[in-house]
């Protein structure tokens, strides 16, 4: 059993990670970042759920970037295939559940 604070989080660096459950091959890890991640396709489907701060997530669709901005409590649904990057609006904490090891 675990009990986690989101908000009282950090990591001695931007997409520092808690590893909160592998539930057989899906993981799902808090993160803490005040910095953009890198554009990337994962392994497969991505829940990105924002639970302290506001992000502005970029995709791109056939090609075209598009953006959004993410606040506390929204989530982004990233399918397979899904090309994106998060990029923090200073701090953030997101919780992310995906296939173990993707990127």
């Amino acid at each position: 059993m675990k009990i986690i604070r989101s908000k009282e989080f950090s990591a001695d660096r931007p997409w520092g990670a808690l590893d909160i459950a592998n539930m057989s091959g899906i993981t799902t890890r808090l993160h803490w970042t005040d910095q953009p991640y890198k554009w990337h396709i994962n392994d497969g489907e991505e829940i990105f759920a924002v639970l302290d701060g506001r992000v502005e997530m970029k995709y791109r669709i056939d090609g075209q970037e598009k953006s959004t901005v993410l606040d506390t409590g929204d989530i982004f649904y990233a399918s397979v295939g899904t090309e994106h990057v998060a990029h923090p609006i200073g701090e953030a904490r997101i919780l992310v559940v995906e296939k173990a090891g993707s990127v």
